[in-house]
């Protein structure tokens, strides 16, 4: 039986909705790495380097219901799964991207070393 919360999230605003979306340690990094296409579960595992299984698992599933990624199920053999980011998906790489510049710009005035390069957007430090 799937766990059912005792009480709805009250969201008040579009960004809180938002934010819920896209939000936490994962579904960012998640679709940035979706957005050059359609990944395997181990492809994913291996860009994401330190998550753990249940935390992949458990914030693809509510990617899934959020319909950010979309979930393909191959009957080949051996059996695969793809991961692919949904129109719905898709649409938040450019905000990611944007904050992605815009962190850029701005923990390097808090660190004295700057980030590197995000690999999967626009930011060029």
């Amino acid at each position: 039986m799937a766990y059912k919360r005792k009480l709805e999230k009250d969201i008040r605003c579009p960004l809180e909705y938002g934010m819920d979306l896209i939000g936490g340690r994962w579904k960012s990094r998640i679709i940035c790495v979706l957005a050059d296409g359609p990944l395997r579960y181990s492809q994913l595992r291996e860009e994401l380097v330190d998550i753990t299984d249940t935390a992949l698992a458990a914030a693809l599933r509510e990617m899934q219901a959020s319909k950010l990624v979309s979930r393909q199920q191959y009957e080949a053999i051996p059996p695969h799964v793809e991961y692919e980011l949904t129109e719905k998906g898709a649409s938040v790489v450019p905000l990611l991207q944007a904050i992605c510049t815009w962190s850029g710009m701005y923990y390097r005035n808090v660190e004295e070393s700057a980030l590197h390069k995000c690999q999967k957007c626009d930011f060029h430090g």
